[in-house]
This record gives structure tokens, C-alpha cells and sequence, in this order.
């Protein structure tokens, strides 16, 4: 009991120590939390940026009450999707005109892999990885029905000796560069190179990079990439998505929904399509305005803001959390599974249970002020944003994880009918 409770203290100590020389410690007020919770699902659904109300009430009380259909012109609502694409390109290294926002990540993702296939049409493969998010996997085998392509499921580590052996089969490799269950990075530049090298295209999903770790698309070669907008960009529930595809590709880019709004003349309301120039081709129908200026509102947090700094705190916090993991949860039967090199770990640790109680214990820790996320049957994801969470924070977590463990105080298996976080 003596070592245990010194362990506590040094590890209380060691937060406050690192909590007083963070230097980004002020931007945990650009976010309305709740007091007295520990968020570490911003990974599933980010914190409402403290920016945000006033935007919407503007949009809804003077651009759409006052205003009326003459704010899409007087209110720049009908370039939104490009200003805001160009906001989010800003943070993963894309320069002005390659990124455009306003569908969802689903729709952005088939947008890009047909578009992706078109680009290479001779070439009969699809290649993604086995534990791609489900969407990603199911959307590649429907736009491989909708081509007559094959699909391919090759791990990351793989997928090198993969494209050596067939990569001149491959159209284009599809893949995120962190696992949304586990929050290993990959490597984005020995990936891209190993399929350009190839002559394939290589996509990316951004959706757990995005906010959260310096990106580099523009500097990498990415061909197309697309994110959401509702994780470590706090744009809100069902945020817009956006979609990257590298100026090269603008004049042969061909979308597989060319909706009105992504027509070069698209008030002409002719009745063949012609694509706009550059990025605008991907617009699809009319953008969802409120939606789409939450989220610009939404990445004013990020003003200002250093994204390598950012990812250092990041590691810091992550590095802090598998070292509480390892003295207060590992006796508990509880084993990281998220890497501990820095360089191959996103900004998220997951904890696996030796007795598959993740749904329980997930919903135990939101009882007691700590909202984390579970990947069922065994996963607890502990989602780190560094614009907010602190050191403190994550040996809360740690903590009250512990108490509730070893006090057995959550029910192993509780009700499905919803979501636990």
C-alpha cells in the first residue's frame, strides 16, 4: 500500500511539474468543457470551441434572419466551401485551391477513390488495409463493383514488398495514417513513395491526423486525401468532411456525383455538365451552411497555434498516460497496446482489459466525470487533444480507471441500445 500510494504522489508531482511549463496550457480556454470532466474522446467528437455559438447566432439571427437568400453573396456563403477547405488545407501543409469542404467524410471518400480509379483506369487493383476503418473498407469494395476492380487487403508494414511484387496492377492504395483502435502511426512519406513509385495514387484518411499532429500533403506528394471535421477539429456532431486532391490532378479530375454547385457555370442550370476549374469540381449539391460555419468558427482555436508545439505536448501527454498505465493499470490486467515509440504512436493511447469489459468500464469512467471511448470487447481509447487536455487529466483518468477496477464498481456488461460515449 506504501509503494502504491508514493507511486500516486511522484506521478501527482510529475503532472504538476509538466502541467507548469506548458507552454499551450492557455489555450484550454478557446473550449467551453464542462467543470470537473476529463475529455478524452475528442478522437470520437471534439469539445464545443468557445467560438462557435456567437458564429452561429450571427449566421442564424442576422445572415439568415435579416439577410435572407441575399447572404449567399453579401455573407460569402457561396465560397464557404472553398474558404473553409482552404482553412482546414492550412493545417495538413496544403497550399491554397487543393481543399474544398461541405459533404460528409463518406461522401468525400467515395468522391476521392472513384476519382482516384478514373485517374488510373488500366490498372485492375484497389489496395487498403484489413483494419481500415469499416467505412473505408466498405466504400473501396463499392467503388470496386462500380469500376471492375479488385480489392486487396494488405497491413501498412506490408504494403512495400506488396507494390514490389504487383504494384504496377495497382490504381490506388487507400489508407489512414493512424489506426483509429489502436493509435499506431504509420509512415505517410515511405507509404506514398512506395505507391507513387509505383505509379499508383495514394489516398489518405485524415480523420484521426487532422488538429492532431503536423501534416506535410503538399510536401509528401499525397495525391488525395479527405478528413472529417467533427474529432480533433471540433467542428460539431456530423461536422462537414473535406477533401484534398493535389493541384497536379485539378484539370483530369473527374467526380463520380457532379452536382450543380461544382459546375463551371453552375447558375446557367445547363443541361450538361462541364466541371468548374481547379478544386471547385468537387463541389457537389448545396453546401449546409450552419454546419459548414460551425466548423470555420470552430478552427479559429487553431489560430495562432504551432502545430509542431502542439505534437510535443501531445507526446508528452500520451508518454505520461502509458507511464500511469504502467504503474497503476498494468497490475489490474489492463496492456497498452498503442506503441510506445513516439514516432509510431498518433494522439491517442488504448488500453486493452484482460476480461473484455471495455463497454463497462467506459461507461463506469463517464459516471465518474472521465468520458473515454471503447472499442468493443476488450479496447479503451483515451483520446489526448492537446489544445485542452492536461497531465492532470490524464492521471485522473488513470485513477479513477483503477478505483473502479478494483473495487469492481461497473457492470461488465451493460445495456447496448445506445452509444456509451
Amino acid at each position: 500500500m506504501t509503494t502504491a500510494l508514493s507511486a500516486t504522489a511522484t506521478l501527482h508531482e510529475q503532472a504538476a511539474r509538466l502541467d507548469a511549463d506548458d507552454t499551450l496550457a492557455d489555450l484550454r480556454a478557446r473550449f467551453l468543457l464542462p467543470p470537473d470532466v476529463v475529455y478524452l474522446d475528442g478522437n470520437s467528437l471534439g469539445p464545443l470551441p468557445a467560438a462557435v455559438p456567437a458564429a452561429l447566432d450571427d449566421v442564424v439571427r442576422r445572415q439568415w434572419a435579416t439577410g435572407l437568400i441575399g447572404s449567399w453573396n453579401a455573407a460569402g456563403w457561396w465560397e464557404a466551401p472553398l474558404r473553409v477547405g482552404d482553412a482546414v488545407g492550412r493545417l495538413i501543409g496544403a497550399a491554397p485551391g487543393q481543399t474544398i469542404a461541405g459533404d460528409s467524410t463518406s461522401v468525400q471518400l467515395f468522391t476521392a477513390l472513384d476519382a482516384a480509379a478514373a485517374l488510373r483506369p488500366d490498372r485492375p487493383l484497389l489496395v487498403t488495409d484489413p483494419g481500415h476503418f469499416p467505412t473505408d473498407r466498405y466504400l473501396a469494395d463499392a467503388v470496386a463493383r462500380r469500376r471492375d476492380l479488385e480489392v486487396r487487403h494488405v497491413r501498412p508494414g506490408d504494403l512495400p514488398d506488396f507494390l514490389a511484387a504487383e504494384g504496377e496492377r495497382v490504381a490506388v492504395v487507400s489508407y489512414s495514417p493512424v489506426d483509429y483502435r489502436t493509435g499506431e502511426l504509420y509512415d505517410m512519406r515511405t507509404l506514398t513513395r512506395a505507391a507513387q513509385d509505383a505509379g499508383a495514387l495514394a489516398l489518405w484518411d485524415l480523420c484521426h491526423a487532422a488538429g492532431a499532429l503536423p501534416l506535410d500533403v503538399d510536401g509528401l506528394g499525397v495525391d488525395l486525401a479527405v478528413g472529417c471535421g467533427y474529432k480533433f477539429l471540433s467542428g460539431g456532431p456530423g461536422a462537414p468532411a473535406f477533401l484534398y486532391v493535389a493541384r497536379r490532378h485539378h484539370t483530369t479530375l473527374e467526380t463520380p456525383l457532379p452536382g450543380w454547385t461544382g459546375h463551371a457555370d453552375p447558375f446557367a442550370l445547363a443541361d450538361s455538365y462541364t466541371p468548374a476549374p481547379g478544386i471547385a469540381r468537387a463541389r457537389i449539391g448545396t453546401p449546409p451552411i450552419l454546419s459548414l460555419l460551425a466548423l470555420e468558427a470552430a478552427l479559429t482555436a487553431f489560430d495562432g497555434v504551432d502545430l509542431a508545439r502542439l505534437r510535443t505536448k501531445s507526446l508528452s501527454l500520451t508518454c505520461f498516460f502509458l507511464r500511469c498505465a504502467d504503474e497503476l493499470l498494468t497490475p489490474l490486467g489492463f496492456t497498452p497496446v498503442t506503441p510506445a515509440e513516439p514516432g509510431r504512436r498518433g494522439s491517442q493511447v488504448t488500453l486493452r482489459h484482460a476480461h473484455a469489459h471495455a463497454r463497462g468500464l467506459a461507461a463506469a469512467l463517464a459516471e465518474v466525470g472521465v468520458i473515454a471511448d471503447m472499442r468493443a470487447p476488450d479496447l479503451l481509447r483515451f483520446g489526448v487533444n492537446a489544445l485542452y487536455t492536461s497531465h492532470r487529466d490524464m492521471l485522473t483518468a488513470a485513477t479513477r480507471l483503477r478505483d473502479l477496477t478494483e473495487q469492481a464498481a461497473y457492470d461488465p456488461a451493460p445495456p447496448t441500445t445506445g452509444p456509451v460515449t
